[in-house]
């Protein structure tokens, strides 16, 4: 993939993000129509670079890596969020410690 051209790599980035989040019918999805319209309106022509284009390669690269980015921290949210409220003997389990035990005769436990 190092040989495509950084606009067919930015689109082929964003339809696999689109297909992630969308699953199979991401074609009818109103973003995959428009980055295919996007794309086709600034597409490779022999005329001279122009600073629409520039632009346009720009804001899909970043609306890329706005996609990619909201996918990982996702994931890495769904990993690590809390399981709601713990116990205290299993909060101090989790960091490897015991809670003490009284022995009986006190008369104050239960």
């Amino acid at each position: 993939m190092s040989g495509l051209s950084p606009p067919l790599r930015v689109f082929r980035g964003l339809i696999k993000e689109l297909r992630d989040i969308h699953g199979t019918t991401y074609k009818n999805t109103l973003a995959y129509n428009y980055v295919i319209d996007q794309f086709r309106k600034n597409g490779v022509t022999g005329e001279r670079q122009c600073r629409a284009r520039q632009e346009a390669l720009h804001l899909s690269q970043a609306y890329l890596c706005l996609l990619r980015s909201t996918r990982e921290h996702l994931a890495l949210h769904k990993l690590y969020h809390g399981k709601g409220d713990r116990g205290l003997a299993e909060m101090a389990s989790l960091v490897g410690l015991r809670l003490p035990s009284q022995p009986g005769g006190k008369g104050w436990e239960e």
